[in-house]
């Protein structure tokens, strides 16, 4: 299997997870949120929604990608007809998903990024461990809602 057949299942996989939000209003909303880690943009989206999507990135701060792939094909990962414009909102997959994608040296930046995003997300979750496992034991008590 090609790199660019990979990359497409990454995103029907973040879709079918739950990890992906695709369409202009629902992609805006994750920004605003601040849930969206990657923003992923069709080859061949039109000016208007690459105007839309620059707006969304600087409202919410995730990084912001033009993928080798059209509208149609995006649309047929995706389970849908076309799709110009899509959203990762867990930061392990998106970093997956930039990997796979043909010449991933070019997103050096992005890469790099996103490796720093997923190390602080698996800091985080092992000090959470460690602080349950210090409630069961006794050692510490439960923080206060």
């Amino acid at each position: 299997m090609d790199n660019h057949q990979r990359a497409l299942q990454y995103l029907g996989l973040a879709r079918r997870g739950g990890n992906l939000v695709y369409g202009e209003e629902t992609v805006g909303a994750a920004c605003r949120s601040g849930h969206a880690r990657l923003l992923v943009l069709a080859r061949d989206a039109a000016d208007h929604t690459y105007r839309r999507a620059r707006s969304f990135t600087q409202s919410g701060k995730p990084p912001m990608i033009r993928v080798p792939f059209s509208k149609d094909e995006t649309g047929a990962a995706l389970g849908c007809s076309v799709c110009a414009m899509a959203a990762f909102t867990d930061v392990a997959l998106a970093l997956a998903f930039v990997q796979a994608l043909e010449e991933p040296e070019h997103y050096g930046q992005l890469l790099q990024t996103l490796e720093d995003q997923v190390a602080r997300v698996k800091k985080r979750r092992q000090e959470e461990k460690a602080h349950q496992k210090n409630i069961r034991q006794g050692k510490k008590k439960p923080a206060k809602p």
